[in-house]
């Protein structure tokens, strides 16, 4: 059951404001938890699915390796330069770990569509090419929040 966003209601996208934002945006920010407490951050590419953020990381990366220990994650994508054109969706719940690490292109079918969608959006192709580095992550989000500050031109 994802969390009602409560504050910010008026500058909060739409459904579908946010669906369109999360498919045209390429790079997200990946907050996990150190085994110390500290928090981690890093860029990574993202494909959406109107459920879900697909994660496409390094297995042998400290992220990796610290959802491994604990699978709590924070997402943030956002845009804009000007303060009137900040918008943004955070995403956050338990990262699930999909299909073989590292993956290799075995068939997955829970992995069709996200894999599809991530090769269009960031290789413009229509099959995803597998290096046998990397392997996908799901987050289903327990908790969404968003903003889109050129809502308040027209308040």
């Amino acid at each position: 059951m994802t969390v009602a966003q409560r504050r910010g209601r008026r500058i909060m996208m739409t459904p579908a404001e946010r669906d369109a934002f999360l498919a045209e945006q390429r790079t997200c920010r990946v907050a996990t938890v150190s085994a110390d407490g500290r928090p981690h951050v890093s860029a990574l590419w993202f494909a959406w699915d109107g459920a879900s953020l697909w994660l496409y990381s390094i297995t042998r990366s400290r992220r990796w390796a610290e959802l491994r220990r604990d699978p709590h994650i924070a997402v943030v994508v956002d845009a804009g330069e000007e303060y009137g054109e900040l918008c943004g969706v955070e995403l956050s719940g338990t990262a699930v770990f999909v299909g073989e690490a590292p993956r290799t292109g075995e068939p997955c079918p829970e992995l069709d569509v996200p894999e599809r969608l991530f090769a269009r959006k960031n290789f413009g192709l229509d099959e995803m090419p597998h290096d046998g580095r990397h392997a996908w992550l799901r987050l289903t989000p327990d908790a969404i929040a968003s903003w889109d500050f050129r809502k308040l031109a027209t308040l």
